[in-house]
């Protein structure tokens, strides 16, 4: 398999399994998986955060390991450690949780400062330095973490350094009234429901097939200045002290591309950046003082820039430097249409 809507289609209907809506999650965690990316997960106890990593984990057939994180606990719990064999009269490496595909870190901001600074190797170079020694993490290599943003004791905040290491922060929010009824159907007929009744329907080389494929997906050279313009906006907020970063707006075009291919399409649209723009550069923004009081938030920011940033209309034609894009199965050239960009430069936009 090499087609990333064919995978994610796959992925999306075996978590349904066990999980009830959320589509919106385990879209997010393909974009990212097939972007080079990582996701921290936000939501209150009991919404299924930690869940849903494991059935991607699962669903997707990669090794899995979940650390969950304490003020205790310290970074060689999650590098791995050099550890003295009696029999042998020597030290032999042993490997930590970080060395599997996925690494769920539960209740990241649970753990201090100096642990948590033990996933930032990682998660940018795919590799740790233990003792000296450079050892490289396998691929594909996914960090996903959780927390609960109503606790107050007992937690550290993310640095911000920390916290631009994610591509995307996904709220995962309590259940609509639909959904919540379908989970007590669910549940009532079968209580002993669980991550372990999702069975993997891809491999993890079907997987790296699809990331290349993604790497190959067109972009306009005026959707790239779009990337641009919104990441600018963002940044000249009055209420902003420090803006999305540059490695911000790098990982914010391999989402889209990511989300364009996961939808059949060879090639970005804006409607791509619209819809990921608020999960890849809210959590990066750093607020002054003074906007808690006058009740601004990131979000808020991001959607204003969003509103704001007139996206390209025409001028998306991939002839116009000088190729047509590679398009996926099902997939149609994008096609300029007249008027004032309702369509996003293309005939249909995609729902954002």
């Amino acid at each position: 398999m090499s087609d990333p809507a064919a995978l994610y289609e796959s992925l999306r209907e075996e978590a349904a399994e066990v999980l009830v809506g959320n589509e919106r999650l385990i879209e997010g965690l393909t974009v990212a998986a097939l972007s080079g990316g990582h996701v921290l997960l936000e939501g209150v106890p009991g919404v299924a955060k930690t869940t849903a990593a494991s059935l991607f984990a699962r669903a997707s057939g990669l090794e899995y390991a979940r650390v969950q994180m304490t003020p205790d606990l310290l970074p060689a719990d999650i590098t791995g450690t050099r550890v003295y064999r009696q029999d042998t009269g020597s030290f032999e490496f042993t490997e930590g949780p970080v060395f599997a595909n996925v690494v769920v870190a539960d209740e990241i901001n649970r753990a201090t400062p100096k642990t948590q600074s033990a996933l930032l190797e990682s998660m940018q170079e795919e590799q740790v330095t233990v003792d000296g020694e450079t050892r490289t993490l396998p691929s594909p290599f996914l960090v996903i973490a959780t927390q609960n943003p109503i606790e107050m004791e007992g937690v550290f905040a993310l640095p911000e350094a920390q916290r631009d290491r994610f591509q995307q922060k996904l709220v995962v929010d309590v259940p609509g009234r639909d959904d919540e009824r379908a989970m007590l159907d669910r549940f009532d007929e079968n209580p002993e429901l669980n991550a372990d009744d999702v069975d993997p329907v891809v491999t993890p080389a079907e997987l790296l097939a699809c990331k290349e494929v993604v790497g190959d997906v067109h972009v306009a050279p005026r959707v790239k200045e779009y990337v641009i313009d919104l990441v600018d906006a963002t940044r000249a907020h009055d209420a902003v002290e420090h803006g999305a970063s540059p490695r911000a707006t790098v990982t914010f075009l391999d989402a889209a591309k990511a989300r364009a291919a996961v939808r059949g399409r060879g090639y970005v649209i804006p409607d791509d950046l619209k819809a990921l723009a608020e999960s890849v550069l809210a959590h990066r923004l750093v607020l002054d003082t003074d906007a808690g009081l006058r009740g601004i938030d990131p979000t808020a920011i991001v959607a204003e820039a969003v509103a704001g940033v007139e996206p390209p209309a025409t001028g998306t034609d991939p002839d116009a430097d000088g190729a047509d894009p590679p398009r996926t199965a099902g997939s149609s050239p994008p096609v300029e249409v007249e008027g004032d960009g309702a369509g996003v430069g293309y005939s249909g936009s995609d729902d954002a």
